[in-house]
């Protein structure tokens, strides 16, 4: 049975290059309060900011992603939530993004704001007890951390909408076949696949992929003129890199490159 005396909290941990930061309310199903909002703002402000981590895992507590927010304690009388530090990173995306590669995990519900947090990251593995919801529209509002077009982005109009219009209930391999999650393993399998997938993205120059992900997002958010007119910039950093001399040095050795971020 899940302690309730225990305070909802956001926990972060280290695995050499790899932070995993957990929301962690499992008495209420990882229910997102704005104490626990912010929290994880901060956790990943401190794994953007610090040059020794190259890829993030968010793994949720226990079973449960996240039954949604803790809605009287965001809108009820008393309510406590703050609007994020636009110099913190913003768990949804919506402001101060993450540069670096994010790796989300999930697994049984996975409602509302789970899924636009999920979707504000780069890579989703969940788990086959994993079930989505996104219900806005049953309690008489509609998505406000992102959902309206990061569906889109991932699935096309006619999923988008079917899935958002419906305001029904689907289960992993659904999101799995309309692009919403990357891979589904069976629960506990799940976890250990997002861990090999940050590892081995760690064997990649740091680098190199924050400046795959800012050319991305720049297509993503100014189009395919501004992601071009960004080449010469992203050249002139990359080139300039020790991990790119370390690059061009392993493969004249025929040896694996051991990249520093720098």
């Amino acid at each position: 049975m899940a302690d309730e005396t225990i305070a909802p909290q956001v926990q972060m941990s280290v695995q050499d290059h790899v932070c995993v930061i957990s929301l962690d309310n499992p008495a209420k199903k990882n229910a997102i309060t704005p104490e626990m909002m912010q929290q994880l703002s901060q956790h990943l402000t401190a794994f953007d900011d610090d040059d020794e981590l190259w890829v993030a895992v968010l793994d949720p507590a226990g079973e449960h992603t996240t039954a949604g927010l803790d809605m009287p304690k965001f809108f009820g009388p008393g309510a406590t939530a703050k609007p994020i530090p636009p110099q913190q990173v913003d768990p949804l995306g919506l402001g101060r993004r993450c540069r670096k590669p994010v790796i989300s995990v999930v697994h049984g519900i996975t409602y509302t704001v789970g899924i636009e947090m999920m979707l504000a990251a780069d890579i989703v593995i969940a788990a086959d007890t994993a079930r989505f919801h996104q219900l806005e529209a049953k309690r008489g509002i509609a998505p406000l951390g992102g959902a309206h077009f990061r569906y889109l982005q991932r699935m096309g109009w006619g999923n988008a909408m079917h899935l958002l219009f419906l305001c029904e209930e689907f289960s992993a391999q659904r999101a799995l076949e309309v692009g919403l999650v990357q891979e589904v393993h069976s629960y506990g399998a799940h976890r250990e696949r997002a861990l090999d997938i940050a590892r081995r993205i760690c064997a990649c120059a740091p680098i190199g992929l924050r400046a795959t992900k800012a050319a991305a997002l720049t297509y993503v958010q100014q189009g395919e003129a501004a992601a071009i007119a960004a080449i010469p910039e992203i050249r002139k950093q990359v080139f300039a890199s020790a991990d790119f001399k370390e690059g061009l040095q392993s493969f004249m050795e025929r040896r694996e490159a051991r990249f520093q971020g720098r």
